[in-house]
């Protein structure tokens, strides 16, 4: 769930980032597609480092 949520949040993060450096519709795609996977590979780190501790 947590890597889910992640990558949600780093896909809005992303786009909101191009749309205020005034990108087109591909730099917005890109930077929202960017920091989706790095979100999601930051979340599945947390969650595996949850699920040893726990």
């Amino acid at each position: 769930m947590i890597v889910i949520a992640a990558l949600v949040i780093g896909a809005v993060i992303g786009a909101a980032r191009a749309r205020r450096r005034q990108g087109n519709g591909l730099d917005i795609a890109q930077y929202a597609a960017v920091h989706a996977i790095l979100f999601a590979i930051c979340g599945l780190f947390l969650t595996l480092l949850i699920d040893r501790l726990v």
